[in-house]
């Protein structure tokens, strides 16, 4: 085995895991699952079948990866955040054909207690604030909070927020590693190296 394993953690036969993987207590993966490498997974976590997590991920304490979410890579899900995968879930109805797919791009950011609708799709190196409920798509960079999250700012990918406006145009760096970011119609971009 090229992963730690605690063990009470339950991996089921099938599920794929990557190399330098920590597994930790109560954890239960299910055979479908795929898990790149350097991932961990922390206590009681729960990854169902259609779920595939990208290379170095963390899933903090308490998260249930439901199926039909995609974490790219270094995607950081906070202690007890919450995906879903069913819109409008009911006890006497079946509806797991009626799945919904979510994708959380690389190096996105998703703080604790937040909780993540079914069906959207979170841009690269975005910050989810603590407590705050997502159920429209994430622009990259975008800092995140409230209920439902509403923009308040833009990330670096260092993770540090940005000197922006929300809208219009305008440039700054990021105060740690100094790379330079740029913001034009909406979208921000990192610059590149001259």
């Amino acid at each position: 085995m090229s992963y730690y394993q605690h063990p009470s953690a339950i991996v089921d036969e099938g599920a794929q895991i990557g190399e330098d993987s920590r597994i930790w207590h109560f954890v239960h993966v299910c055979a479908g699952a795929r898990i790149g490498k350097g991932v961990s997974l922390g206590q009681n976590v729960f990854v169902g079948n259609k779920v595939l997590i990208g290379d170095h991920c963390k899933i903090q304490n308490n998260v249930s990866v439901y199926d039909n979410v995609t974490l790219e890579e270094g995607v950081f899900c906070g202690p007890s955040m919450v995906f879903t995968n069913v819109y409008n879930p009911r006890s006497l109805i079946e509806r797991k054909s009626e799945y919904r797919d979510t994708w959380v791009k690389k190096g996105a950011t998703l703080g604790a207690n937040c909780t993540i609708v079914c069906g959207v799709t979170i841009g690269e190196f975005a910050f989810i604030g603590a407590g705050a409920v997502v159920n429209k798509d994430v622009p990259a960079h975008a800092l995140m909070v409230g209920v439902p999250a509403r923009q308040i700012g833009w990330m670096s990918e260092f993770g540090e927020q940005l000197d922006l406006p929300l809208a219009g145009e305008g440039s700054a760096p990021c105060i740690h590693s100094g790379e330079r970011y740029v913001l034009e119609g909406g979208i921000l971009r990192k610059e590149q190296a001259q």
